[in-house]
């Protein structure tokens, strides 16, 4: 695995994903669903596999490599795995090498990747939240096998027993390691992977926790009581929808905004209000790139609470008209460039058109736009704008990591049915 594949994006890790799975090969999905202690990366991080390597992280490198043998037993086998490493004994820096950084135990299912999977991908691309709800196991059972060099797998069955389709039960009860259904927020409704309703599934319990981690974009492992009288446990992977980040400019200071932002799982727009510059050759790194006027954003624009904008066009007039639509809108994060002066002459010249503004919609303003990190070079400036646009859409106030209590990361916790 290289470091340019470790590295990449969330946002790519899923494009891979979507485009594996429409060639022909033969890759594994791997996802942590659970961690005890302190980790890297927490639940829900994935990393594809296949016979070229890895894309993604799931650690900071510990044990990918280890990873890759894992993965070829289950292409092999073409059935999911659950493997556990132990970070925490005494014996990991004889196992994973001196000095690992983790100071816990990671759960991670790997899977083939194959159709099942593609609702998920698709409702990413699509701009839709999802829940992804795999089984981990049934009445109980654990993953079976001996410990070996740190890592803990199965027997191959998904360690509960049967192959699903014993006579008299129904073949889309879930009961196997591996089995997998949907929630879509925006239908409040459980469905298999071919669309059909998941009714052998107990959706009355699941729901709640699958709408709850879809929006935050989180993910844990909730165990309920089946249809069939079993006790399931679920691992509920909520993917959110990537923010978006509109950049309004053309100006070269907007390629490292643009950049960053790409590498921090933002989906970027750039619109420019000049059809002279060549946008998609300029910001090659966009999702998207937009002609328009400034009069017009509101029918060239999908404005809603997701979406986060700068206005860096260094034309006065353009970026005044900007700032009015988008401080009428949904958007959370408004950030303006220039001196906070420069506003002000923005507000006496609104004042003289008769137009104002709440103090609930300046409350998305952010000018002088970005953090006080003291830099002034173009990549300076964007780590200013682009962190503080992130530490928004985190719902975070921008600090110091050791005047942090707890945990770095934040901890789920679900409204979850009682464990049966």
């Amino acid at each position: 695995m290289t470091e340019s594949n470790w590295s990449v994006p969330e946002t790519e890790v899923v494009q891979r994903v979507h485009d594996h799975l429409d060639s022909d090969g033969t890759g594994v999905l791997a996802t942590i669903v659970d961690v005890e202690g302190s980790a890297y990366r927490r639940p829900g991080a994935k990393m594809l596999l296949d016979d070229e390597g890895g894309v993604g992280s799931i650690t900071a490198g510990c044990i990918e490599d280890d990873l890759l043998a894992a993965a070829e037993s289950v292409r092999e086998s073409g059935r999911p795995d659950r493997v556990t490493y132990d970070l925490m004994g005494d014996d990991a820096d004889d196992v994973w090498g001196l000095g690992v950084g983790c100071n816990g135990v990671i759960d991670i299912l790997l899977e083939p990747l194959d159709e099942t999977y593609r609702p998920a991908v698709e409702a990413f691309d699509a701009g839709r939240d999802v829940a992804v709800l795999t089984v981990l196991s049934a009445d109980g059972d654990e993953r079976l096998g001996d410990e070996r060099d740190g890592r803990v797998g199965d027997d191959g069955n998904g360690g509960v027993g049967g192959d699903g389709n014993d006579d008299g039960k129904n073949p889309d009860a879930p009961g196997q390691l591996g089995d997998r259904a949907y929630y879509h927020p925006d239908e409040g409704q459980l469905r298999l992977s071919d669309g059909s309703s998941a009714d052998a599934w107990p959706a009355e319990a699941l729901s709640g926790p699958a709408a709850d981690l879809a929006e935050r974009g989180s993910a844990d492992v909730v165990t309920v009581e089946g249809r069939d009288g079993q006790t399931l446990t679920v691992f509920v992977d909520g993917i959110a929808a990537p923010a978006d980040l509109v950049v309004f400019g053309t100006g070269h200071d907007v390629g490292p905004v643009v950049e960053l932002a790409e590498r921090t799982d933002f989906r970027v727009t750039v619109v420019g209000f000049r059809g002279a510059v060549d946008l998609e050759s300029r910001f090659p790194e966009a999702h998207r790139t937009v002609t328009t006027s400034p009069g017009t954003l509101d029918d060239a624009l999908d404005i809603d609470g997701r979406t986060h904008a700068v206005v860096m066009t260094h034309n006065f007039v353009d970026d005044r008209l900007a700032v009015e639509t988008l401080l009428r809108s949904d958007a959370p994060y408004v950030g303006l460039m220039g001196p906070r002066e420069r506003f002000d002459e923005m507000l006496e010249a609104f004042d003289d058109e008769g137009t104002t503004f709440t103090e609930a919609e300046l409350t998305s303003l952010y000018t002088p736009v970005g953090l006080d990190l003291g830099g002034g070079s173009p990549y300076q400036i964007a780590h200013s704008i682009v962190g503080e646009a992130l530490a928004v859409s985190n719902d975070r106030t921008p600090g110091h990591l050791r005047q942090r209590d707890g945990a770095i990361h934040d901890r789920v916790d679900v409204d979850a049915p009682p464990s049966p």
